[in-house]
């Protein structure tokens, strides 16, 4: 009988030192990515979809995945009116180049244009199990530059708006694109 009271006693203080695991839970709110909505350049209030867009981070071969479920090239393309995009969360600038009509097959229809965004960092602690998440504020006096390698009318994109400079949520479209 002592035997099973000391087994008994030894097995519920195994199980007095054990502790909640540490997950992230999914919902808990982590780095967020930047909002780019499109809209029409004739008709500013217009939300417009993009073509087949690419969207390539420069130093990369392979475009963001915007389709997981998909094979191949498709899934780097996307055809909605906004998109979100991560910021390089070890830099202050993170640059892209945006494809639009990507792989068609006439190449006089495929269109890049080149878009650099500049911004300031601030990590804050989230908790031990999700680590920190890093907020982004774009630079007010030069939050982009857009810049083309070809020739300046050929751009696709007519203008870029600021609309939230504080990333920090993925709720709010911080960049509209109008084209």
């Amino acid at each position: 009988m002592k035997k099973i009271i000391l087994l008994a006693f030894a097995l519920a203080l195994s199980f007095s030192s054990c502790e909640k695991d540490d997950i992230c839970d999914a919902n808990t709110p982590t780095t967020p990515r930047l909002v780019i909505g499109f809209y029409d350049f004739l008709n500013p209030s217009v939300l417009k979809n993009v073509t087949n867009l690419k969207v390539i981070s420069e130093g990369m071969t392979d475009g963001i995945i915007f389709n997981a479920s998909s094979t191949g090239d498709s899934k780097y393309l996307t055809n909605g009116s906004t998109i979100s995009i991560p910021l390089k969360t070890n830099e202050d600038t993170t640059s892209y180049s945006f494809i639009l009509n990507s792989g068609n097959t006439n190449p006089a229809l495929v269109n890049q244009d080149n878009i650099k965004f500049d911004y300031t960092r601030a990590d804050f602690f989230v908790s031990r199990a999700c680590g920190f998440k890093t907020l982004f504020t774009l630079n007010t006096s030069n939050p982009y530059t857009h810049t083309d390698a070809t020739i300046p009318d050929t751009k696709w994109i007519k203008y870029i708006s600021v609309e939230k400079s504080n990333i920090d949520n993925e709720n709010d479209t911080h960049i509209k694109i109008f084209f």
